[in-house]
Formats: C-alpha cells, structure tokens, sequence
C-alpha cells in the first residue's frame, strides 16, 4: 500500500533529509521532523518557502507529482512587494519569459491577506511600502519559479507559502507537523 505524508514544512528547512551544504554550520532538514523510513519528497520547496511538501513510498506518484509534463496543479499563497496592476496580472496569467524559457500561464487571483501562522523570522514591513497578496496556480514547478514570476512583472515576492499539490492542501496541517493523506 502506498503512503502519503503531507507535511507544512517551516521556512528555513531545506526540502531533503540530509544537508550536504558546504556553509559549515548544519542546517534544518526534513529528517528533524520526519522519521518514517522510506519516504521520500515529491518535488522541492526552496529553504525561504513554506508549506506543503508532499512525500511518499512510491516512485511512480512521486514522479507523477513533481515532473511538469504530467502538470499536476500547485497553489501558493504569495506576499509581493506592491500593489498588483491588473497589466501584471494578466502578465502572470499569460506566462512570462524566463532566462529558462516561458512559463505555463498561472491562474492567479488577488486575495485579502489570508490567515496564516506567524513566520519565524518574521516578514519585514516597511510603513512606505505597501503590500499584497496573491493566490498563483501553477503546473510547473521550476526552481523558485513563483519568485521569479512576480519579480519579473515587478513585483518582488516578500513571503510564499505552498498551500497545496494537486487535491491535497495544507488544511489543519500545523507548521513543523504532517499526517498521512
């Protein structure tokens, strides 16, 4: 039987078991939370993202999760730096040109800033710099995609928040806690 573990991965945790970074201090890696053997992710989150990661036992779901040409659907919750146009947005929902080539157009939709945990550290806010939030539907997932998407139509992501793969989400899943799906 396969398993599934759905998992709110806190910022500043790299998305793999072990670090085999060269900085000379350990950093935090899934295995501080997860101790179920033969697991493994289905795709990446960027060490300054948060939220779901999904892992599982078996090498076909996870290659059917996290290789875009089967474009399984991921939703982020992203805080950008500005007030988003609605030229920007539909930049977004067009696909943008990356140094690694066009974008899949992204559904995406301004929402009111949504009910999330505190971040540790928390987001810097600056009094003279507004900011929104935007909720972006992908069926890619390049590396740090979702930033490099709104930095390109200007407006630089302050924080992102992976809020679901597919028809799993982050519902009731505490930062730093998983359950099986």
């Amino acid at each position: 039987m396969t398993r599934v573990i759905l998992f709110n991965k806190p910022f500043d945790v790299l998305s793999q078991f072990t670090d085999k970074g060269t900085e000379g201090t350990a950093r935090r890696t899934l295995s501080e939370f997860i101790t179920v053997p033969g697991v493994y992710p289905a795709g990446r989150l960027d060490r300054d993202s948060e939220g779901l990661m999904v892992l599982t036992d078996n090498g076909k779901l996870q290659a059917k999760i996290s290789n875009p040409k089967f474009r399984s659907p991921k939703t982020y919750l992203a805080q950008v730096e500005g007030t988003p146009t609605e030229d920007q947005l539909e930049q977004l929902r067009a696909g943008v040109v990356l140094k690694d080539g066009p974008t899949r157009p992204a559904h995406v939709e301004q929402i009111a800033p949504p009910e999330l945990w505190e971040r540790d550290p928390p987001v810097r806010f600056r009094k003279t710099v507004p900011d929104a939030w935007l909720r972006l539907t992908i069926t890619e997932g390049r590396n740090r995609q979702v930033r490099r998407m709104t930095a390109y139509v200007g407006l630089p992501c302050l924080r992102l928040v992976r809020w679901s793969v597919g028809e799993w989400s982050l519902d009731g899943i505490a930062p730093g806690t998983w359950r099986d799906a």
